[in-house]
């Protein structure tokens, strides 16, 4: 069983596979346009990023906030033996599958810490038995129904955890740019919601679930997400905040905050 740790990117094993297989419009988040299955122009001849310390000054803020869950490494060093894309184009096809299942590992994983479930540690197992399938297998998998049953299991967990006091719902909710500045969102359902340069200062989201929540450009200065659910490293990384923003245990303070 994969722990936390390894379901977080290590590019040191990986080859860059990020930086090949997805395409990429020119936008604020990406300066370029990139073809899928294209190498970007700043990836060195090691797949390491030529331009890794000095991505948000060139317009490559995108690239900072991607988190393949180790699907990279994994694709690399198990699927493929330690080959790379130029030898084994079939990464092509499996390291799309293998991120969403990493993903879906990543949840499941906070969930079965929350609140200890059979079904969940059950659907853990089966999908990381399937991350071990061979390429063939892998880029055969319907990860659509996959996330239909994962995600029925996490609703499960969220409303287990956060039953009690009542609490808000704005589920997929358009909030951008809204004034949060002190609310107290403790067990609020936020997933799915637009919090696009929402004002979260000093925000209350204890026990708030934020599993797909969009937090990109939201100020989390002093806010207390210590106990917030479903909260990944690419949500944080998107958003601004400061050292009196409350993290959990397992999360960073992104090195932007500063």
């Amino acid at each position: 069983m994969p722990t936390r740790q390894e379901l977080r990117a290590d590019c040191s094993r990986c080859a860059g596979l990020c930086c090949v297989i997805p395409a990429f419009a020119k936008s604020s988040d990406f300066a370029i346009d990139k073809p899928a299955r294209t190498p970007c122009p700043n990836l060195g001849g090691d797949f390491r990023c030529t331009v890794h310390t000095s991505l948000r000054q060139k317009g490559f803020t995108g690239c900072t906030v991607y988190d393949c869950f180790g699907a990279g490494q994994k694709v690399v060093q198990v699927t493929f033996g330690g080959a790379d894309w130029r030898a084994q184009p079939g990464m092509f096809d499996v390291f799309p599958v293998m991120r969403n299942l990493h993903e879906l590992l990543r949840y499941l994983d906070e969930a079965i810490g929350l609140s200890p479930d059979a079904d969940v540690e059950s659907a853990y197992e089966e999908i990381d038995r399937i991350t071990m399938g061979d390429p063939a297998a892998l880029a055969k998998v319907d990860v659509p129904v996959l996330r239909s049953q994962v995600n029925e299991l996490l609703t499960r967990v969220s409303n287990r955890v956060r039953a009690g006091k009542k609490k808000r719902d704005l589920r997929g909710a358009d909030l951008i740019g809204k004034d949060f500045r002190n609310a107290d969102l403790r067990r609020a359902n936020l997933r799915g919601a637009y919090l696009i340069g929402a004002n979260l200062r000093g925000a209350d989201l204890r026990l708030a679930d934020v599993i797909g929540a969009d937090l990109r450009g939201a100020d989390l200065s002093g806010a207390d997400l210590s106990e917030t659910i479903f909260l990944i490293q690419a949500q944080l990384d998107s958003a601004r905040g400061d050292r009196a923003t409350t993290l959990p245990a397992s999360l960073e303070h992104p090195a932007h905050w500063n």
